[in-house]
């Protein structure tokens, strides 16, 4: 049992209150997974500044200065970087792969749990109530923003195993449910060379989804392979730089509303994540049909 929630924002009035809208919709969520949390971000200027690219990374122990000198002596510029937890997010004046390329060549023994030109990736163990402090959540802004709270499953509790999966640039994954077949599909997805930062199932879902986008299928029709492949219960949340995701399997046995108004649209595994958002009261509301994929574009 997990909580995922997201919120995709159409109005730009509300860009400043996202890390705040967020934050109430994840410690709602804080119940239904008491070992990790973790949330995407799209658009906040504090973590994704304009300009550079972004990638986060999990329980880096080198002070800081020492990272900057390392990857400014590998040519990056305008290196930054921002402590959150066991989160650490690094900008870079720089392309996309020269930052990811740059970090792996630096710091080899890291994950790089997220990357993006829009999107910082926060997560870690513990609870959900006091990682949203420590992420700096409430003071948060952006476009669009995913939260999840893990109740461990099918992996350890680490840092590495906690939600979201970010794997491909500006993409975000989050799941409540189990993957009955990821072991298989892992192997094959390995057998194709594509490496894993973990021995979670949700991750495999990530890899997989994040191979059909780099192969020139749209959200939509990644999201309709992963359903005829996959077995298993899940609620998928999935994000991109430019869309917000649903879609539950053929049974839908693990819980999901989604609500839409003409100033944003959410996803919650529960209501009551969603009751704090403005204009609730007017919101379109309805339950996800099973194996019926919903997108949103900004």
């Amino acid at each position: 049992m997990c909580g995922i929630s997201g919120l995709h924002l159409r109005n730009p009035a509300l860009y400043p209150q996202l890390g705040e809208l967020l934050s109430g919709m994840l410690c709602e969520a804080a119940e239904r997974g008491t070992d990790a949390a973790g949330i995407g971000l799209y658009g906040d200027p504090r973590l994704t500044p304009a300009g550079t690219t972004t990638v986060s990374v999990l329980d880096l122990a080198a002070p800081l200065e020492e990272v900057t000198r390392l990857l400014e002596a590998r040519g990056l510029t305008g290196v930054r970087l921002l402590e959150a937890g066991q989160t650490t997010v690094i900008s870079a004046a720089n392309s996309a792969a020269e930052l990811e390329t740059a970090v792996r060549a630096a710091l080899p023994d890291l994950i790089i749990s997220g990357r993006g030109t829009q999107l910082a990736v926060l997560k870690g163990t513990g609870h959900p109530d006091d990682l949203a402090a420590t992420f700096s959540l409430p003071s948060a802004s952006g476009w669009q923003g995913v939260a999840h709270t893990r109740m461990a499953t099918e992996s350890a509790v680490t840092s590495s195993g906690s939600h979201p999966f970010s794997v491909g640039p500006d993409q975000c994954l989050v799941h409540n449910g189990s993957f009955a077949n990821h072991a298989t599909i892992r192997r094959e997805l390995r057998a194709d060379g594509i490496v894993f930062d973990s021995e979670n199932d949700s991750e495999v879902g990530a890899r997989f989804l994040a191979a059909q986008l780099a192969g020139g299928a749209d959200l939509e029709k990644s999201l309709r392979l992963l359903c005829e492949r996959f077995d298993g219960f899940y609620t998928l949340l999935v994000t991109t730089g430019d869309s917000f995701a649903v879609v539950r399997d053929a049974i839908a046995c693990k819980p999901a509303v989604i609500a839409e108004t003409a100033d944003w649209v959410a996803m919650a595994s529960e209501y009551r994540y969603l009751a704090g958002l403005p204009g609730v009261a007017d919101a379109r509301i309805f339950e996800p049909e099973p194996e019926q994929v919903y997108v949103w574009e900004r």
